[in-house]
């Protein structure tokens, strides 16, 4: 899966109608293979990137949990952390 594309259900404050097409727009530029589709095939990406939206909102708002909401900035910084040790210079 896209590592560009982040987890938005269980969040306080709640996912946007913007990070849902965001992740929507990452899902159909992955499968596709396309970033930015050519005049012919910009409709058909357009209506994807549409579709997949809706579904995921429907998804996320038929989603439960009992456990509580993750804080934004606090996953935010656990995923900065990871990066810099994944990306970390490896010493001899």
């Amino acid at each position: 899966m896209c590592r560009n594309i982040k987890m938005l259900f269980n969040f306080d404050p709640p996912v946007t109608d913007a990070e849902v097409r965001n992740a929507s727009l990452q899902f159909v530029r992955k499968i596709s293979g396309f970033n930015k589709p050519s005049k012919a095939n910009e409709a058909a990406f357009q209506a994807a990137v549409d579709g997949v939206a809706a579904v995921s909102t429907q998804l996320l708002a038929a989603l439960e949990t009992h456990a509580p909401p993750r804080n934004r900035e606090e996953e935010a910084a656990k995923a900065k952390a990871r990066g810099a040790n994944r990306f970390r210079p490896e010493t001899a």
